[in-house]
C-alpha cells in the first residue's frame, strides 16, 4: 500500500502492482496523422440521386468524390474543394486548389485556384483557371464563374477597389459560354429566367445594372450611369422584382449617398423608391451602398438599412493641405498616438476598437411597404436593433446601450420592444434582460426564459404568462455550475397558426398551447424515465415557418448515462416516441433530399470512422453505407477501443470517464496513462477521434503506442474551481489503478486553456501525476482578473465573476478565493515535471500568465520547460508549430512515463542563437 496525499488533507490509499509490457505493432506515426483523410462539405442533390463531398488529409492534397446514392457510380475531382451540386445531380462544380508542393515553392507568385466542372452523366470534366467564386442557377442549367482580376487590369493599379472582374456564364446543356466583363455583383433569379449583374469598369463609363435573359441568351441594360455603383442585387420571393441600391463616386472613388430602386420584370418598370434627396430619412441618417435588402415572403415589404450619417462621413477622404506650417500646433498634435480611457466610457477602449467596424457600419432597420409606396424607419439611436421578420404584425427591437458599462464585469443585457412595422410604434416589454426573445412565425406571441421559467407574451395585448411555474419538472439547466443565472434548454419551434410553442427540458420536449398555457409532453416523459435526451432534428434546414399541428417529427436521442445515440420519431400533437435507429454508436443527421425521401447520416464510434450512410427515408427502413473510408484502420494500427467507467468524487458525487485501451490490451499489465479533459468529456465515448496535428493529443497515436487514454468528467464548485477539479479527477485515476489498468508511476496529465489551468493547479494539490502538459494556462487569477481578452477587447473580469472561472465574487470582495485558485502562489508545492506551452499572440489568455508560472517554478527549482511559439494565437495555427508541439508533447510523455530516449531539449533546454 502507498499513501498519496492531496494537499487539502485528504489521504488516499491504493494497491500497487508492477508489470512490464512490450510495444505493439502498428503505431500511428506523425506522418500517418498528417496523411489521415477526412470527409467534409457533404452535398446531396435535391432528387436524392447524387452525393458529393471532400476527402482531404490533415496535410497534403485531396479530392472531391461524387457518388450515386445507389452506389453504382463514383467520380473524383483531383484537388477539388467546396463542391456544389445541381438539383438534378447532373453537374458538380468544385474549386481546384493548388497542389501543396507548388504552394510551398512559391506562395506569392504561384498559380491561383481554379474550378473543375464534372458531368455525372459521363464523368467528363472541364477546367477553368483563376476563379474567385461560382454558382449554379436554380434550374441547374447554367453555371456562373467569377474569375479573379486579370493581370492586365491589376497592373493598371486602379484606385477603384470596386472594379469588376470577368464573369463567365456557361450553358451546361449546349456548352456555349458568354463572357461578361467587369462584373461586380451577380445573382440568378429563382426561376432561372434571368441573371442580374452590375458592372464597374476601368473608365466608369459602362457602369450599370444589366440583365442577361437565360432563355434568349441576350443581355440588356436596366439602368446605367457614368461613375455610378449598383449593388445589393436582391430578387423578391415571388420572383417578379429586383431591388438594388445605386450610388455615385467622385474622382477619388469615395462613395456618396445611395438611392433605392426596384425593377419589375413583368412590366419592365423601374421605380425609384427612395431618392438621394428624400426628406423622409431622419436627420442624422443616410442611405448607403453598405446595405442589406430583404423581401418578405409575401413580397409586400422590403427591408433595408440606414447608416449613421456621422459614421458614413468618416469614409470620405480629407483633402491634403496645400500649405504646411511646421509650427502649427494643431497639425503637430493631430499626428499623436493616444487613447483616452475614461471611467464613464460605455466600452473600455480595447472593446471599443474591436467593435468599431461593426458600430461604424451598423444598419438601422427600415421597411418599405410596396403596396402603398410608404416606408418607415424602425431603428434609431434609442433602439438600434430591429430584427427582420416575415410576419406583417410585429417585429422585435432591442438596445444594449444602457448596459454597455456592465459588460466589463457582467453579461450582456438588453431592453426589448415590440415594434409595429407599419408605423414604427414601439412598446417596451422587457428591461435589463440577459436572454433572447423568440417571436412566433405570425408574430402573435413571443416567448422568453427568465429566472428558471418560460414566459409567453401576447404581442397585441402585452399579457404575459409564466407557462412553466406549475410544472413538476425543471426547465432550467440541471448541470449548471457557474455563478451566473441558470440558463434554460431552449425552444424547439412553434406550431402552425401560432397555436403552440415547443420547449425543451433536459430530457423531453413539451408543447404549450398559446391560448391557455396548457402543456403536453410529446415525448411522454420517456426521456427523463430512461435518461435519454430528445431533441428535434428539423429536416427542413431553411424552414422559416412553423411545424404542422400533427407533423411527425424526427428526434435525435442521446443516452445521458450510456452515452450512445439514436433516432426516434414523435407527433407534434400527441404523446409518445417510436424508436427508429439506436445502437452503441454515435449518429449524426446530415441532410434529407429536398424533393425525395433520401436521407444522409453518419455513423461512428471511437474505432469506426464516421462514414456517410444513406437511407431510403427518414424512418431508416433501408440503409446502406455509402462511403468506405478507413475501413482498415484497426488492421493498420493498434487503434484501441473505448469504454465507460464510473466512480465517486471525493465529495461522493457520481462521476464518469472514458477509458481507451489498446487493441492488444493485456489485463495482466499496467499501462501509462495520458489524461485529457476539460469539463464533460464522456459524451465522446462514441466519438471518432479524428487524427489532426494541433494542440490536442491524438488519442489513437498514444493508444497505438501502448498508452491508455483517460477522458474524465469534471464537476465544478463555485468559488473552488481548482480544488473541485482535483476532487473529481484524482479518484478516477485511483479507480484506474484499482482496476489494474494504470501504472501509478506513469500517470500523465494534459490540458489546454481552461484545462491547462486545471492541470497547473492540480499539481499543486497532489503528487499523483508523473508528468503534466499545460497549454495556455491562467496561473495567477489576481493578475488575470483585470486583464484584457485581446481577441474580443473585453475585460476578463466577467469571466472570473460570472462564467468559466467560477469565482463568483470580485477580487476586492474575495481576494482569498483568487489566491487559493491560483497555482502561481503554490508553485513551491509542485513536484510534477511540467511542460508549459503558450503562443505569444494569444488573444484569450495573456501569454504572460505562462511566464508567471514558469518564473515561479524556476524560482523554486522545479522541473519546468516553457515552449513559447512566436506570433501564435490561443490555438497554434502555423503547421510547423503545430507539428513541433505535437512531437515535443509526445517526447515529453514518453520520457517521463516510459523512460524512452533522453531529448536534449528536456534535459538542457535550447540556447538562443540569434534567430
Amino acid at each position: 500500500m502507498q499513501s498519496l496525499k492531496i494537499r487539502t488533507g485528504l489521504i488516499l490509499l491504493f494497491t500497487l502492482m508492477f508489470t512490464s509490457w512490450t510495444t505493439a505493432q502498428g503505431v500511428l506515426s506523425f506522418e500517418d496523422v498528417m496523411k489521415f483523410e477526412d470527409i467534409g462539405s457533404i452535398q446531396l442533390s435535391d432528387n436524392g440521386n447524387w452525393v458529393t463531398y471532400e476527402v482531404w488529409p490533415d496535410r497534403g492534397d485531396g479530392r472531391v468524390e461524387v457518388k450515386s446514392t445507389n452506389g453504382r457510380n463514383t467520380y473524383s475531382i483531383d484537388l477539388g474543394a467546396s463542391p456544389q451540386i445541381t438539383k438534378s445531380g447532373n453537374w458538380v462544380a468544385a474549386f481546384r486548389k493548388v497542389p501543396l508542393k507548388v504552394q510551398l515553392k512559391d506562395e506569392k507568385n504561384g498559380p491561383q485556384k481554379g474550378l473543375s466542372l464534372l458531368s455525372t452523366d459521363n464523368g467528363n470534366t472541364f477546367s477553368f483557371d483563376s476563379v474567385s467564386s461560382f454558382s449554379f442557377s436554380e434550374s441547374g442549367k447554367w453555371l456562373a464563374i467569377h474569375h479573379m482580376q486579370s493581370k492586365e487590369v491589376a497592373d493598371l493599379k486602379s484606385e477603384n477597389q470596386r472594379l469588376g472582374k470577368t464573369l463567365r456564364l456557361r450553358n451546361l446543356s449546349s456548352g456555349q459560354e458568354f463572357e461578361l466583363p467587369f462584373v461586380d455583383e451577380m445573382t440568378f433569379d429563382s426561376l432561372s429566367t434571368y441573371l442580374a449583374y452590375s458592372v464597374v469598369d476601368t473608365t466608369d463609363s459602362e457602369n450599370g445594372l444589366y440583365i442577361f435573359d437565360l432563355d434568349s441568351e441576350q443581355k440588356r441594360i436596366i439602368d446605367s450611369q457614368e461613375m455610378a455603383y449598383y449593388s445589393n442585387l436582391t430578387w423578391d420571393h415571388d420572383l417578379k422584382k429586383l431591388a438594388f441600391t445605386k450610388a455615385s463616386y467622385d474622382t477619388s472613388y469615395v462613395e456618396t449617398d445611395a438611392s433605392l430602386h426596384i425593377w419589375n420584370k413583368e412590366n419592365d418598370e423601374l421605380r425609384n423608391l427612395i431618392s438621394l434627396e428624400s426628406e423622409q430619412v431622419k436627420e442624422g441618417f443616410v442611405l448607403r451602398s453598405n446595405n442589406r435588402l430583404t423581401f418578405t415572403n409575401d413580397g409586400k415589404r422590403l427591408f433595408f438599412g440606414l447608416m449613421d450619417a456621422e459614421m458614413a462621413a468618416l469614409d470620405a477622404n480629407k483633402d491634403d493641405e496645400e500649405d504646411i506650417d511646421v509650427y502649427d500646433v494643431d497639425d503637430i498634435v493631430d499626428d499623436r498616438g493616444l487613447d483616452i480611457w475614461h471611467g464613464e466610457d460605455p466600452q473600455i477602449k480595447t472593446h471599443e476598437k474591436k467593435t468599431w467596424n461593426s458600430r461604424k457600419n451598423h444598419l438601422f432597420t427600415a421597411v418599405y411597404h410596396l403596396e402603398n409606396s410608404e416606408w418607415v424607419q424602425l431603428a434609431d439611436h434609442d433602439m438600434p436593433d430591429v430584427s427582420v421578420d416575415h410576419n406583417p404584425n410585429i417585429l422585435i427591437g432591442s438596445t444594449d446601450e444602457p448596459y454597455m458599462r456592465e459588460r466589463t464585469w457582467d453579461g450582456s443585457y438588453r431592453d426589448y420592444f415590440f415594434v409595429e412595422p407599419k408605423t414604427g410604434e414601439r412598446t417596451q416589454f422587457l428591461e435589463h434582460f440577459g436572454g433572447w426573445v423568440n417571436l412566433s412565425p405570425q408574430g402573435k406571441y413571443a416567448s422568453y426564459y427568465q429566472d428558471k421559467h418560460w414566459f409567453l407574451v401576447n404581442t397585441q395585448s402585452g399579457e404575459t404568462k409564466n407557462i412553466t411555474q406549475n410544472m413538476d419538472v425543471p426547465f432550467y439547466n440541471e448541470d449548471h455550475d457557474y455563478p451566473s443565472a441558470v440558463p434554460g434548454y431552449g425552444i424547439a419551434g412553434w406550431i402552425e397558426n401560432d397555436r403552440a410553442v415547443l420547449i425543451y427540458d433536459k430530457f423531453d420536449i413539451w408543447r404549450f398551447e398559446t391560448s391557455n398555457g396548457s402543456s403536453r409532453n410529446i415525448t411522454a416523459g420517456e426521456g427523463r424515465d430512461t435518461d435519454r435526451i430528445f431533441r428535434i432534428e428539423d429536416m427542413n434546414k431553411d424552414r422559416d415557418e412553423a411545424f404542422k399541428n400533427s407533423e411527425e417529427l424526427l428526434l435525435t436521442s442521446y443516452h445521458d448515462l450510456n452515452k450512445n445515440f439514436g433516432f426516434y420519431s414523435a407527433r407534434a400533437n400527441r404523446s409518445g416516441v417510436n424508436r427508429l435507429l439506436e445502437e452503441d454508436k454515435k449518429f449524426t443527421f446530415i441532410k434529407k433530399a429536398e424533393d425525395a425521401s433520401t436521407v444522409l447520416y453518419k455513423r461512428e464510434a471511437y474505432d469506426e470512422f464516421p462514414n456517410i450512410w444513406v437511407a431510403n427515408n427518414w424512418k431508416f427502413g433501408r440503409k446502406d453505407q455509402l462511403t468506405q473510408l478507413h475501413m482498415d484502420l484497426k488492421n493498420k494500427w493498434n487503434w484501441g477501443s473505448a469504454e465507460l467507467i464510473n466512480w465517486l468524487s471525493v465529495d461522493g458525487v457520481f462521476t464518469q470517464g472514458v477509458v481507451i485501451k489498446p487493441d492488444n490490451y493485456d489485463p495482466n499489465k499496467r499501462y501509462p496513462i495520458m489524461t485529457y479533459y476539460y469539463r464533460f468529456f464522456t459524451d465522446r465515448l462514441h466519438d471518432f477521434n479524428e487524427p489532426k496535428t494541433n494542440h490536442r493529443p491524438v488519442f489513437a497515436q498514444y493508444v497505438s503506442d501502448e498508452y491508455v487514454v483517460f477522458l474524465p468528467d469534471i464537476r465544478f464548485e463555485i468559488g473552488r474551481p481548482g480544488l473541485s477539479a482535483t476532487k473529481s479527477l484524482v479518484p478516477g485515476i485511483l479507480k484506474l489503478v484499482d482496476m489494474g489498468i494504470a501504472d501509478e508511476d506513469k500517470l500523465g496529465l494534459h490540458g489546454h486553456s481552461w484545462s491547462g489551468y486545471q492541470t497547473a493547479h492540480m499539481v499543486t494539490q497532489t503528487d499523483i501525476f508523473d508528468a503534466a502538459v499545460s497549454g495556455a494556462p491562467v496561473s495567477n487569477m489576481t493578475s488575470a482578473y483585470s486583464g484584457i481578452r485581446w481577441d474580443s477587447g473585453l475585460a476578463r473580469q466577467f469571466q472570473y465573476e460570472k462564467t468559466q472561472s467560477r469565482i463568483g465574487k470580485t477580487l476586492v470582495e474575495a481576494p482569498h478565493l483568487y489566491i487559493e485558485n491560483s497555482p502561481v502562489f503554490y508553485a513551491d508545492r509542485i513536484n510534477t515535471p511540467m511542460l508549459i506551452m503558450h503562443g505569444d499572440a494569444d488573444g484569450a489568455v495573456p501569454w504572460e500568465q505562462s511566464i508567471e508560472l514558469y518564473l515561479a517554478m524556476r524560482r523554486y527549482d522545479k522541473d519546468v520547460v516553457f515552449l513559447q511559439y512566436h506570433d501564435e494565437p490561443h490555438h497554434l495555427q502555423k503547421f510547423s508549430n503545430k507539428l513541433d508541439y505535437a512531437i515535443r508533447m509526445k517526447e515529453y510523455f514518453d520520457y517521463y512515463l516510459k523512460g524512452e530516449d533522453e531529448p536534449e531539449w528536456i534535459l538542457e533546454g535550447e540556447a538562443y542563437k540569434g534567430k
